[in-house]
């Protein structure tokens, strides 16, 4: 189905109909194991000699037909879901960094990944190094020999400044190593496959899923970064792995296809570590993936609507949105952004932080609530929550300083949109 349009395999990849009932709608498989047909069926599963369902913490007939349709999606070959962003992040990078090695990072990150590689990792023996991505070469500049991943956001939150996909991939591809892009604020704007990532990951949570009712996270493989090439700077592919009996991924999988990452990842990782997303959110997931083309559609146009009327707005001081970028980062914008600019928009305040707070409590419409990408309009000002466990250096190294307010804009009607940020504006006025 990889000819179809997004509208089409958002609503179809994946599944047809139940065997068994020949019902349309996915069934939630809401089980824990699966009865093997006999003991060789067993070996075989237990051997990867053949693929299929042992256990729900490894893989689900629910999960499987998520995990299909968002591969197809995003022109990947397979794809892992997990629990949460958080797990597919960590997951993402300790696939391939084990203690003692490295990866390079990109600034400009959500403040709990900044979190999980400054600290997590780090404890568990794994260097994250930070890099400005205004400067693509930073990443070869800050690489070594124990370097296994570059990785990045797209769109990323708070700084909204647009990640260069292409040129940093060609870097890392020439050393061997992959880009790992974190997409959730451009699902269908972007496809980072297609500008050399090897690696997509979500936060499945935020508008993958659209309606704030499930945590989830997913890993995609795009099947086109060759691991075999380099067997001295990808030694967890390449060398026997002692927790699957001494398996070589990428020897082990060839008769299966480009698809030794994510399943190195499900058998190793998803198995050891368990951060298994329930049947019953994969349900959910799939019910919002189906919608998903239209709604990032109408929370581009809004949020267009919404960079316009605070641009004139004299309590505004500074719009951030990848409209208003100038110079080699608009350019990037247009080169990596063609479905949309996004829904997420971040301003500053005259007031600052007194500014910030007021805005915030006056609203109504818009939820205060520590997510984005909902199909209703959310804010939230980062450098006393989201972004609050970080130093204050930190806090301006990814783009949040002590007046900023993010908006995730939602598919509401637009003149309630402007109504509900107006009469906050008002109030944040009076309060700086």
């Amino acid at each position: 189905m990889a000819t179809l349009h997004p509208e089409t395999l958002a609503l179809h990849a994946g599944w047809r109909r139940d065997s068994a009932t020949n019902a349309v709608a996915v069934p939630i498989y809401q089980t824990t194991s699966y009865q093997f047909d006999d003991t060789q069926h067993a070996e075989n599963l237990f051997a990867l000699r053949e693929l299929g369902n042992i256990y729900t913490r490894i893989m689900n007939p629910t999960l499987d037909v998520a995990e299909k349709r968002l591969a197809a999606l995003e022109g990947g070959v397979a794809a892992l879901a997990v629990g949460s962003g958080q797990a597919a992040s960590a997951l993402a990078v300790q696939n391939l960094a084990h203690a003692g090695d490295n990866i390079v990072s990109s600034t400009d990150l959500y403040g709990g990944t900044w979190n999980l590689f400054a600290n997590t990792l780090r404890q568990q023996g794994i260097e994250v190094r930070f890099v400005d991505p205004a400067d693509p070469e930073a990443f070869a500049r800050a690489s070594d020999a124990r370097t296994r991943a570059y990785y990045a956001e797209t769109l990323p939150n708070p700084k909204l400044r647009v990640f260069p996909i292409g040129e940093v991939a060609a870097i890392g591809r020439k050393l061997g190593i992959p880009l790992i892009m974190d997409n959730t604020a451009a699902p269908l704007l972007t496809r980072p496959f297609e500008h050399g990532a090897a690696v997509v990951m979500y936060s499945a949570t935020k508008w993958l899923n659209g309606h704030g009712n499930s945590i989830a996270g997913v890993i995609i493989d795009g099947g086109n970064f060759d691991w075999a090439a380099f067997p001295e700077r990808q030694p967890a592919l390449n060398t026997p792995d002692p927790s699957y009996h001494g398996a070589v991924w990428t020897e082990a999988v060839k008769p299966l296809g480009p698809i030794a990452y994510i399943l190195k990842a499900r058998v190793t990782l998803l198995r050891d570590l368990g951060p298994a997303l329930s049947p019953f959110n994969a349900f959910l997931l799939l019910q919002g993936l189906e919608t998903l083309p239209l709604r990032m559609r109408a929370h581009c146009e809004n949020a267009a609507a919404v960079v316009q009327y605070l641009s004139h707005r004299p309590e505004v001081t500074r719009v951030i949105h990848p409209s208003l970028l100038t110079g080699r980062e608009a350019e990037w914008a247009q080169r990596y952004l063609r479905g949309g600019q996004g829904g997420l928009i971040g301003f500053e305040l005259a007031g600052g932080l007194a500014a910030g707070r007021a805005f915030i409590d006056a609203l109504k419409l818009f939820y205060h609530v520590a997510n984005i990408g909902d199909s209703r309009s959310l804010a939230i000002h980062p450098a006393s929550t989201t972004h609050s466990q970080l130093s204050p250096e930190d806090q301006l190294a990814t783009g949040v300083s002590p007046g900023y307010v993010r908006l995730s804009i939602g598919i509401e009607h637009i003149d309630d949109i402007r109504a509900d940020l107006e009469q906050a504006l008002d109030a944040a006025r009076a309060a700086g």
